[in-house]
């Protein structure tokens, strides 16, 4: 199963960068402005729930950066997304985690005729990996930490200043993660991030 995972993602990467040559061919600034290849960098905070039992919850931040490539005339877009977030003092302990997940799949855009404002909506699935006190630590039962199973599905809405940069206001995705607890193997997460996007 994991090994099938990896393997979907690669595809998905793979697929991203084939099509984003055709996809920027495509895109005509006069017909659509929306539709080009882009790149968000973010901050991005997660609320987790990672120790089993009750809520157990604690915050992280960090960044993400996400990479989208216009499909068909632009209401769809390939996706590849990378965080990578910290918390520590889990628990009221001197616990620490670092996590990070990598993963692609497919946004939709709905068209917005000459606004400036863009809203999307989009599923990814990949990859998630952990470290620190709270997986490493003598009393883990966290034998996947190096690769569990990860999605996301969520949206968010953009801001286009000029052809060049949009600032993302907010980008809200629910983020599973599915490594090895001791108790039902899952955690709940919820990401919100906001930054700038480079248009290309």
């Amino acid at each position: 199963m994991r090994l099938w995972i990896k393997y979907t993602f690669v595809l998905l990467l793979t697929i991203a960068a084939v099509s984003s040559a055709p996809a920027a061919a495509q895109a005509s600034p006069t017909s659509d402005k929306f539709a080009r290849a882009e790149l968000a960098l973010d901050y991005s905070y997660v609320h987790s729930n990672a120790p089993p039992g009750g809520c157990g919850c604690f915050n992280l931040n960090g960044g993400s950066a996400t990479l989208a490539f216009p499909i068909r005339h632009g209401r769809f877009a390939l996706v590849a997304d990378g965080i990578g977030v910290h918390g520590y003092n889990i628990a009221n302990a001197d616990y620490e985690i670092t996590l990070s997940a990598f993963t692609g799949g497919v946004r939709y855009l709905p068209r917005v005729g000459h606004s400036t404002w863009q809203p999307f909506g989009q599923v990814l699935a990949g990859l998630a990996h952990s470290s620190g006190t709270l997986v490493d630590g003598p009393n883990s039962v966290t034998a996947n930490a190096g690769a569990a199973f990860a999605a996301n599905v969520g949206g968010g809405l953009d801001k286009r200043l000029n052809s060049r940069f949009s600032i993302r206001l907010i980008d809200a995705d629910y983020l599973v993660t599915t490594f090895d607890n001791g108790v039902n193997n899952h955690q709940n997460n919820a990401r919100i991030s906001a930054g700038v996007v480079i248009h290309f």
